[in-house]
């Protein structure tokens, strides 16, 4: 604890030495409402990890980067590309939903979206945003969307990485953009191999992952009508150990493809249309167990500016999705349409701002479904905001709930009703602060239920309730010569039958952020404080303890577009657990060089 003492003390020496530079250009969002908006007037919670917070903290996927953003809380059944499970601000896993390039790519057989396939290398910015949006989404969107936008454009550049480190990881990238007036292509590729070290406590054998990534991105105007294609393709195996200890792999295959045309047929009016594709596979290499998603997503939007600052947005989704899996014995293939359409409105006028938005979700299997949100700011004077928002959002079941182990046809869609209230402050372009307080009341989880305890045959049911109760708050500054970010989430996600907390989910939860330019160079440092969870256990669930994770980071420049970059994880060699059971990574440290042409 001395060792992280004196980090603490010496991050509380630096931040009063933070100066003032040239303002950086205003942030945009787009998922938060479907359009582009600055951050600072979306008025849902939203976060941002751009670019150049990508450079400041690499990472070997994605989720080793979200953990550090608040409000997310991860748990990783072992190293490198094992399976991982987001909670955003304290919602179940797959209340998550998760986009690369705008497609869906939550499967509709486990739920959770393969996020540890996600090359950060091959990423040019992650929205994230807090709270329901299914009336523009549809199912999953409980917790919140995340949207992984790839690199593309000409602007992009062309740029060399190899890197090795521990646990024999070997990793290589590339990427390249071309383009002019009329268009650009631009694609990516990240190749990552590592030996990795036991997943479970009591294992002695390393379990290692193989990831080839590949993206590309071409983008043409014809007239009035602009095309975009985008693309994404990752394909490896992951090893783990099963429950009894013994090794097993599996392939994996990750795929979203999204062709959008869009145009301006008049003055106020535009529009666009998206057809895309989404694959997720896993093949069992030790039996024949596997399971398979194919997703067809046809995208129609229109929006149009009645006022200056007053836009109307409408939209239909239609969605075709197959769903095969094989495992415990079991089998099944599965076929669901969805049809949803949404209407949503958006005003300015003086101090106050409006979002008033509704939808209607049209399911084969459970019927139709409505959800609603409405957000509220109010400026007060230049650099304060009063936001209240409300809204609701729904899962649907799953082709494993409704037809795996312990399946039911009969199941309806996971509800939830949430509240909250902000106060945010931006003094200027360089800082802004956050104060939020939220409440999200979710009924009809499924849970599966034991009818006969001889045999432990049981079906899932609509049966559980949580509510989750929390206030979060964020600081940040960007400057030229200093970076800053403090955030903190205190939470009670708690099931509301039995009055204990949800398993993996801490109370408290507290990250540091700090970086330092020195010329071309950059250095940065990174604490992360995780409070007590508990995990499955019998008879009673398990309590995990909580823990300190210290990350350094540096950025060298050398001659000639050379740059060294290399990261030392855990600093601090804590013994933690993000899963009851399952390993973590030691201290390790990370070393890669970079070339980019320009």
């Amino acid at each position: 604890m001395s060792r992280l003492n004196i980090l603490c003390a010496a991050l509380a020496g630096l931040v009063p030495l933070l100066s003032h530079s040239a303002p950086p250009l205003d942030a945009v969002l787009v998922t938060a409402t479907r359009i582009a908006q600055p951050l600072r007037e979306v008025l849902a919670s939203a976060d941002l990890i751009d670019a150049a917070e990508l450079e400041r903290h690499p990472a070997t996927d994605l989720s080793d980067l979200l953990r550090w953003q608040a409000g997310v809380e991860v748990a990783k059944l072992g190293g490198p590309g094992q399976q991982t499970s987001l909670f955003l601000r304290g919602t179940e896993s797959n209340h998550v939903l998760v986009l690369v390039d705008g497609v869906r790519i939550n499967p509709g057989t486990i739920g959770s979206a393969a996020i540890q396939n996600i090359a950060p290398e091959l990423v040019e910015r992650v929205e994230i945003i807090k709270g329901p949006r299914s009336v523009l989404y549809g199912s999953d969107a409980i917790g919140g969307v995340i949207n992984v936008i790839t690199r593309s454009g000409a602007a992009a550049g062309t740029r060399a990485q190899v890197g090795v480190g521990h646990y024999g990881t070997r990793q290589a990238s590339f990427a390249a953009g071309f383009g002019g007036a009329a268009g650009d292509v631009s694609f990516g590729s990240a190749w990552l191999d590592s030996a990795g070290f036991p997943t479970r406590t009591g294992d002695v054998t390393d379990r290692g992952y193989r990831n080839l990534s590949l993206t590309t991105a071409a983008n043409a105007r014809f007239g009035v009508v602009e095309l975009d294609l985008r693309a994404w393709h990752a394909r490896g195996t992951s090893e783990y150990s099963d429950f009894f200890v013994t090794p097993v792999d599996q392939d994996f295959r990750n795929s979203a493809v999204a062709l959008t045309a869009a145009g301006q047929p008049a003055a106020a009016w535009s529009t666009r249309v998206t057809l895309s594709y989404a694959h997720d596979q896993l093949f069992q290499n030790q039996s024949a167990d596997f399971v398979r998603t194919g997703r067809w997503t046809l995208d129609w939007r229109h929006d149009l500016a009645i006022a200056d600052r007053h836009t109307l947005t409408t939209g239909l989704l239609l969605q075709d999705e197959h769903a095969r899996s094989a495992s415990w014995g079991l089998g099944f293939a599965s076929g669901t349409t969805t049809r949803q359409f949404y209407l949503q409105d958006q005003a300015s006028f003086g101090r106050h701002r409006l979002l008033l938005a509704a939808g209607h979700t049209d399911h084969e299997t459970f019927g139709g479904h409505q959800t609603w949100n409405v957000e509220y700011g109010l400026r007060l004077g230049t650099a304060w905001q009063l936001t209240a928002a409300a809204g609701t959002a729904f899962r649907a079941p799953d082709a494993t709930d409704r037809y795996g182990y312990g399946g039911n046809p009969a199941l309806e869609p996971e509800r939830s009703q949430s509240q909250e209230l902000s106060l945010r402050y931006q003094p200027g372009p360089r800082q802004w602060f956050t104060l939020t307080a939220f409440r999200n009341d979710i009924r009809d989880l499924i849970q599966f239920v034991v009818t006969d305890y001889a045999t432990f045959a049981g079906e899932n049911r609509n049966v559980d309730r949580a509510r989750i109760d929390g206030v979060e708050a964020q600081w940040r500054y960007t400057g030229e010569l200093w970076n800053a970010r403090l955030g903190a989430t205190w939470q009670d996600p708690r099931d509301r039958v039995t009055d204990t907390r949800l398993l993996r989910r801490a109370r408290e939860n507290f990250t540091v952020g700090l970086s330092r330019n020195l010329g071309p160079h950059q250095f940065a440092l990174d604490l992360l404080y995780a409070g007590a969870r508990h995990d499955w256990g019998f008879p009673q669930p398990e309590r995990l303890t909580p823990y300190w994770l210290a990350n350094l980071s540096a950025r060298l420049a050398l001659p000639d577009h050379w740059t060294l970059l290399a990261r030392m994880e855990n600093l601090l060699d804590e013994d933690y657990e993000l899963a009851r059971g399952y390993n973590t990574m030691g201290r390790s440290l990370f070393v890669a060089v970079r070339h980019d042409w320009r």
